[in-house]
Order: structure tokens, then C-alpha cells, then sequence
């Protein structure tokens, strides 16, 4: 059994008694919605015409939010019904990147995510959804997928039905009828600063100045511009600050212990390193749990644990590069070399999965497809090693060691910063595989960001500690360190927000 939607334009008459309904059986709080109407308009007076789009979850066959939730706290029932527990939720917000389709925001009355769940305590009765009951045109049908003689079957047959974002491969379970293309997808229509009843957020007022096209003109035929007239607010980026700077500090530890393990650390490479790849350790730990909605609830992720999620797997990562950490510690304290020795192999194995795994976890957050970089574990890996050679310079410049013990470290990061410029190239200047992939990637190149990407990455990030590098000593050595540092952090946060600029609904 798979229950669906077929929701038919031809009849919607966009009342917004769905959404009503939705909020009064459900008891959505203001400002959040798990069912909304959005308004497009197409043409110019008097050739004008409005569109309506009835968005929600589309329970989708291949949902991306149930696999990447660390808690299970979203799950698929037996009949297809994508559900989820706020009880077991720990806010990590993880399952908003992943949904292309913009159907899970945060209760602010419980700090969890919520969403259509096909009214299931309903369901469950046999009674229909609360949305089904209200619709005043019968607009919204509903029925088993896989029953051929169910109606919404036949209706599906017959008729010229679509989905939105097909190519994501989610399988998605509500289909429309009737419905203009540029109601369904996002970048189709322009957002307007003021809607008809209400105003945009300062969240979408900035998105919108972010993606505006640089100048006015525009190709296309008259009949054919579509703005958005009304819709509702959105949280257009989930994570912020502290997810750069957990990408960030996790490099730096997984860096250092990466260059100690294969030897390019030299004197520094024994307590000094461990030292400082516990310290980023444990500041990495710590911006994750302060992220949470519900930071109480962190050890939900191994006491309830989705071992499909690539946040789980992170954790377990993150734990075992802890513990080799703390014994590589114990041998250079104790002075084992041979103990050292045999470790080494295993330390660069949980160095290069601490530094790379983000890449599986950002492949999960299925609905950003500009981090959909087949380059991305690798990329991780070279800007950890950048960032811990770096940061191990300025612990030897603190210490007062030489240039003999300065020049490994040197080469290591003149070397892996190379490679990160390469890397960060390809992120950005290549071809992308879609439309939502390259307006983000514009967003540094060319967009509100390009001051900050090839001023701050580009120039002061990279092409100046390589040159100080190249003069050598430990001054030039020492504000190489630095500044690699700080054009590191900086990319992060634009790759970051980049990502997330791209409108989902």
C-alpha cells in the first residue's frame, strides 16, 4: 500500500482552506506552515493570469529526509506515509537540507522539525485527511497508489499529471494536475518584495538581492515572466556560522594528526600535534551540539541512532579519531616510538575519515545541489591538511623552533594550499550539472559573494600566503599560517551560504 496525492489545479480556486484545516487538526503554530498556496502571476496587463501551487511533503518512495535523520525521529510507515516523532528529534535540522521540495521547517513551540504527515492519526481511523475534507472544489484526492482500480490510480493514468523536481529521483508521491511550471519551480518566477496580503521576511528580501539578476533586461517573452504575488516565509538557511566553523576546526585537528601520522610535522609532530587535534576536537564537538535546536538531546544520536544517516556515522568518526588521538598522545608522552610507529598507518586512516566523511553528510543534503561535488572528499581532505599545517606553524613559530623544524610544515602547506586552489576552481569555475548548482556557484564568481571570494579566498586566502611562503622565514612563514587560515574559514562560510542562497519552493 502507498498512499498519495494528486492535488488538481483545473479546480483549486487557491482559498486556503487547506491550509486552514491543516493548522486547526494539527495545531500549527503562526508562522509555520506544513500545507501553503503559493501565487504566481504570468503576463502584462491586461494579459495576466494567476497560478496556484498547493505545496506540502510529497511522502516521497526515495526520501531523502528519512535517511539522513541521525534519531529515526522520520520514518516511513507501512502505508507509505512519510511520518515523523518530535519526541526523538534533536533539531539538527539535517532533514530541511535534504528535502528538495521545502516541506520541513522547525516548530518554534517545540524546537523540531514538523511536517505534513497525511494527517495519519486520521488515516489510521479511516477518515481522510483534514485538507481532502475542506477543499471546497474536491480539488485535493487521495488513495492507494498501488490499487490500479482506486481512483487517484486511474485519475494518474489517464491524465497528464506531473511532479515536481523528477530529476532529484525521490520518487516523489503528490502529483499534480493542471499546474503551471512556474508555480512548481523555484527560480521560474521572481519574488516580489510585497505580497498581496503581507510583506516578504528580511531572510527573503536579502535572498532575492543575492540572486537578482544584474541588470534588468531580460529575453524572455512578455507572456512568459512569472512573479510570485504571495507566499509564505521560509527558513532559507537552516545552518549558519557554526556549521562553517565546525567544517573549519575539524580540519585543523584532522589536519594536524594527518601530517604527524605520516611525519611531515617534524618536532611538533608528537604532543604538540595531539595537543592541538584534542583541543579541535573538542571545539568541533562542541559547535555540533550547540547547532541543535535541542542540544539536550545529543546522545539521542547513539542512543537512537539511524546507522543509515551520515550524521551517526560522523559521530562514530569523530569518537574513534578521538581515541586514536588520545593514544597517539599517550605514546609521545611516553616516549614508545616503536608504539608510534605501528599506529601510524591507522591514525592517517582516521585522520583522512574525520577530515573527509562531510562529504557523504553533504551528499545526504539532497535538496543543495551545489555540494553535490563529486570532488568534495577530496577537497576536505587537502583543506584539513592546509589547516593543520598551518595551525602546526604557528604552534612551532609559538614554541620558538628554527627553520629546520619550520620547513616541512612549510612544504606540507605550500602543497595541500595549492591543491585546495585547484579544488576550490573546480567548485566553482567548471560546468555544474544543473541550473540550482551554477546560480550558487555564480553567487561567488560573479554575485553578492565576489568580493569576499576573490578578494578573501582567492587573493589574501591563497595567492598571498603562497607568495609569503615562497619568500620564506619564519615571519613570511608565520603570516602564510595565518592568513591561509582565515581564507580557509572564509571559503567555508560562502560555501556554506552559497549552497543554501538557491530557493527550494
Amino acid at each position: 500500500m502507498r498512499l498519495g496525492f494528486v492535488i488538481d489545479h483545473n479546480r483549486c480556486i487557491g482559498c486556503h482552506a487547506c491550509t486552514v484545516a491543516c493548522k486547526e487538526e494539527n495545531g500549527v503554530p503562526l508562522g509555520v506552515f506544513r500545507t501553503w498556496v503559493k501565487y504566481v502571476e504570468k503576463g502584462e496587463f491586461p494579459n495576466t493570469r494567476r497560478h496556484f501551487a498547493v505545496l506540502r511533503c510529497n511522502h516521497c518512495d526515495r526520501a531523502p529526509c528519512v535517511t539522513i535523520c541521525p534519531t529515526v525521529a522520520l520514518f516511513r510507515r507501512d502505508n507509505g506515509i512519510i511520518d515523523f516523532d518530535r519526541e526523538r528529534c534533536i533539531g539538527c535540522k539535517a532533514c530541511m537540507q535534504a528535502c528538495p521540495y521545502d516541506a520541513i521547517h522547525l516548530d518554534p513551540q517545540t524546537n523540531t522539525a514538523a511536517k505534513c504527515h497525511f494527517c495519519a492519526h486520521r488515516v489510521e481511523v479511516g477518515l481522510e485527511p483534514a485538507c481532502v475534507i475542506a477543499c471546497p472544489t474536491q480539488a485535493i484526492l487521495t488513495g492507494d497508489l498501488d490499487d490500479p482500480r482506486a481512483p487517484i490510480s486511474r485519475l494518474i493514468a489517464r491524465e497528464p499529471v506531473q511532479v515536481r523536481k523528477p530529476e532529484q529521483g525521490t520518487q516523489p508521491k503528490l502529483f499534480y494536475l493542471g499546474a503551471d511550471a512556474a508555480a512548481l519551480t523555484p527560480g521560474m518566477a521572481e519574488p516580489q518584495l510585497q505580497h498581496m496580503w503581507s510583506e516578504t521576511t528580511a531572510e527573503d528580501q536579502t535572498l532575492w538581492r543575492l540572486l537578482e539578476r544584474r541588470n534588468g533586461a531580460t529575453t524572455k517573452p512578455v507572456d512568459a515572466l512569472a512573479r510570485t504575488v504571495y507566499d509564505i516565509p521560509h527558513l532559507r538557511a537552516p545552518w549558519g556560522w557554526r556549521v562553517s566553523a565546525y567544517l573549519w576546526t575539524k580540519g585543523i585537528a584532522a589536519g594536524a594528526m594527518l601530517l604527524a601520522a605520516l611525519g611531515l610535522a617534524g618536532p611538533v609532530g608528537g604532543v604538540p600535534a595531539a595537543v592541538t587535534a584534542l583541543v579541535f576536537t573538542a571545539l568541533t564537538g562542541l559547535l555540533l551540539v550547540l547547532d541543535l535546536k535541542r542540544p539536550e538531546r545529543f546522545f539521542y544520536i547513539f542512543t537512537k541512532a539511524n546507522s543509515r544517516s551520515w550524521l551517526v556515522r560522523g559521530a562514530w568518526v569523530l569518537n574513534a579519531f578521538g581515541a586514536g588521538i588520545g593514544l597517539w598522545l599517550l605514546g609521545a608522552v611516553f616516549g614508545w616510538s616503536g608504539f608510534l610507529n605501528a599506529l601510524r598507518a591507522v591514525e592517517v586512516a582516521l585522520s583522512v575519515a574525520a577530515a573527509g566523511y562531510s562529504a557523504f553528510l553533504f551528499g545526504q543534503a539532497e535538496g543543495r545541489d551545489f555540494w553535490q561535488s563529486p570532488l568534495l572528499f577530496v577537497h576536505l581532505v587537502v583543506s584539513a591538511a592546509a589547516a593543520g599545517a598551518a595551525t602546526l606553524v604557528l604552534v612551532a613559530l609559538a614554541g620558538g623552533l628554527g627553520n629546520a623544524a619550520l620547513a616541512p610544515l612549510g612544504a606540507a602547506l605550500t602543497v595541500s594550499l595549492t591543491l585546495h586552489a585547484l579544488a576550490v576552481g573546480a567548485d566553482v569555475l567548471v560546468p555544474h550539472p544543473n541550473q540550482d548548482a551554477a546560480r550558487a556557484a555564480r553567487l561567488l564568481t560573479v554575485g553578492a559573494y565576489r568580493t569576499r571570494f576573490w578578494g578573501g579566498v582567492a587573493a589574501a586566502g591563497t595567492l598571498l600566503p603562497l607568495a609569503l611562503l615562497a619568500l620564506g622565514g619564519p615571519i613570511a612563514l608565520g603570516a602564510a599560517a595565518g592568513l591561509a587560515l582565515a581564507g580557509l574559514l572564509l571559503y567555508e562560510d560562502l560555501w556554506i551560504r552559497a549552497g543554501q542562497a538557491v530557493p527550494l519552493s
